[in-house]
């Protein structure tokens, strides 16, 4: 199975990278020269104004949306943070009992969703049956680097099992190499069977093997490949979300698509810290201490279930 891309889009495309990556550089420039503070960018649509101010070195002080929305790319002004995050487990050697764990954590803090591997969903749909979490799963990870066709025929089992929410690894190698039209095809044929079924599609961009101009190409071939969001990280390759990363892909994508942060949100002020820089989606394994944290409680251990006696 393959999925036509339209030449004359990617030639399109490949014009607005090259036009958005000299904006970029432009705005380093500016970086350079201004002092502590001065420097702010704001981007505005539908109503929804984006704003992000920078210190003399280029590194955000201040980030954020003007309002609430219900686009996946509005931020929240106070946000109920467990509503925000995908309790993540993705660990090789995860064990039914901690999924069912898991699943149980998620279903008393009322997390967004249990983000697991292909394996678990089917597990996890049982557990969280009857409930608003959502399933969510990984596809061609942690490297990117399975065929589009793959990626496409693993993210169409994964929802016949039971999972709601894609998240994709892109190809890097070829974003890389600027082969755009392996890029858009790679995410295109997720995003067609994803939202075919109604599930959101995530594309992880692997920030920490990227320059900031390959950040902006991949959050570009992404919004117009039709994906829901745009995220950082898998946790897998020796970096994870920072807060500059986030208002770069906030500033890249506009307000109407979502921006994950993921890898490395260890504790509430991290969370703050990223949905403040324009995250609406935080993909985290510690989410329990976050939301413990967010409420000045203890971060207690509890006694975990097992899978079969879970619920």
């Amino acid at each position: 199975m393959t999925f036509p891309i339209d030449e004359d889009k990617v030639k399109n495309l490949v014009e607005i990278i090259t036009r958005e990556v000299l904006i970029a550089l432009q705005e380093q420039e500016q970086f350079k020269s201004a002092a502590p503070g001065d420097y702010c960018h704001e981007e505005c649509a539908d109503g929804i104004c984006i704003k992000t101010c920078f210190d003399g070195a280029g590194h955000v002080v201040d980030a954020g949306a003007s309002r609430l929305t219900s686009t996946l790319g509005g931020i929240p002004e106070d946000p109920n943070v467990a509503s925000l995050i995908d309790h993540t487990l993705l660990k090789p050697d995860a064990t039914a009992d901690q999924i069912a764990q898991l699943c149980y954590e998620a279903r008393k803090y009322s997390f967004a969703s249990v983000c697991v591997n292909p394996t678990h969903v089917e597990l996890c749909a049982s557990l969280l049956q009857g409930t608003k979490v959502k399933v969510c799963t990984v596809i061609g990870f942690p490297l990117g680097a399975t065929a589009p066709e793959v990626k496409a025929f693993e993210a169409q089992q994964a929802i016949n099992d039971g999972a709601t929410e894609i998240d994709m690894v892109i190809n890097i190698g070829a974003l890389k190499a600027d082969d755009y039209t392996q890029v858009a095809q790679d995410i295109r044929g997720v995003v067609q069977v994803g939202h075919a079924a109604g599930a959101l599609v995530k594309v992880i961009i692997e920030t920490s093997l990227l320059t900031d101009e390959e950040k902006v190409k991949a959050c570009l071939l992404s919004k117009e490949a039709g994906a829901d969001f745009v995220k950082t990280s898998t946790g897998f390759s020796g970096g994870g979300a920072t807060v500059e990363d986030i208002a770069l892909m906030r500033r890249v994508v506009g307000p109407e698509m979502g921006v994950k942060a993921s890898g490395g949100v260890r504790n509430f002020e991290d969370a703050q810290n990223l949905v403040k820089a324009g995250a609406t989606r935080l993909g985290a394994s510690a989410g329990v201490k976050i939301v413990k944290g967010a409420r000045g409680e203890d971060d207690a251990v509890e006694t975990p279930p097992t899978a079969e006696r879970a619920y």
